[in-house]
């Protein structure tokens, strides 16, 4: 068996040629989406990475606001300048760049701002509204991966899904949006003694632990669904994630590859975000229309 590659670049234009028309639309009844993108300090890496998200808001028409800060910013005045942004009725998402500078702590920085513009997902509301079911904005990396998953056409509802990763930005919510799917659902992580116990009998498997080769092709069930959410380098440098894709490739029924799977999808679910908090900004600003 050949795997079918899971395209993320394919469908991530799909869906942006979807959010540009959706904020088309908005902007023709008033309401431009708007990002703010904050970063503090020169990472080179969170260089790219903002650049990235600026250049697909523009070519997303939704307006991006960036804000660039010396890395000698206290703590304080970021919040202030977070507060202000929450205060500003035309800003509709906020993205705090992170890691940030040791003297600012990034919990207090995710939990000020306003959880409808948290368009990253991360504060702990917005993992409250995703643990009890409530509609909220779901983190980037794992809606995703749900896109990719939804894009195979096969159904997800009383699937067996393991998980393998419990972080807070992937692994967790991963889990949750997947039982929301109606999948049966396992969590592994890099303490689990066996792991090819479980992925074994997984229908669809979701690896975020950040540890290359963590899944070989001897511990997946044949046509399954495999989502490599990992970034690692390989001995000789090159790009690869937490699958072993040559081996896994040859036993998967469909699999993402690493690049070009799950990165694209990230940036354009945050696009995605950004147009639905704007959408649930126009209706609380109209009378008697439906509260998002």
């Amino acid at each position: 068996m050949t795997a079918q590659l899971i395209d993320g670049n394919a469908l991530s234009r799909q869906l942006r040629a979807e959010v540009a028309a959706r904020a088309a639309t908005l902007s023709a009844q008033g309401t431009t989406p708007a990002l703010a993108v904050v970063l503090v300090g020169a990472d080179p890496a969170s260089q790219v990475y903002v650049r990235n998200k600026v250049k697909a808001c523009r070519d997303a028409g939704v307006r991006s606001v960036f804000e660039e800060h010396d890395a000698a910013l206290t703590e304080t005045a970021l919040l202030a300048r977070i507060d202000a942004l929450n205060r500003d009725p035309s800003i509709h998402g906020i993205l705090v760049q992170l890691p940030l500078p040791r003297q600012i702590d990034p919990h207090r920085v995710i939990e000020a701002i306003d959880t409808r513009k948290d368009v990253d997902g991360f504060s702990v509301r917005s993992a409250g509204e995703l643990m009890a079911g409530l509609p909220g904005i779901r983190p980037c990396t794992p809606y995703g991966c749900m896109k990719l998953i939804e894009s195979t056409a096969q159904s997800i509802r009383g699937k067996h899904a393991v998980v393998i990763g419990r972080s807070n930005t992937v692994g967790k919510p991963m889990a949750l949006l997947l039982l929301q799917a109606n999948a049966t659902v396992t969590v592994c992580h890099s303490a689990t003694p066996d792991l090819g116990i479980h992925t074994r009998q997984a229908d669809i498997v979701v690896a975020a632990v950040g540890r290359r080769n963590t899944l070989k092709a001897d511990m997946v069930k044949p046509g399954a669904i495999v989502i490599d959410v990992g970034i690692n380098r390989n001995d000789a440098g090159k790009l690869c994630g937490d699958v072993d894709f040559d081996g896994v490739s040859g036993v998967a029924g469909w699999i993402t590859p690493v690049p070009g799977g799950v990165g694209p999808m990230t940036i354009t679910m945050l696009l995605l975000n950004t147009v639905e908090a704007a959408q649930r900004a126009a209706a609380r600003s109209t009378p008697n229309s439906p509260r998002g």
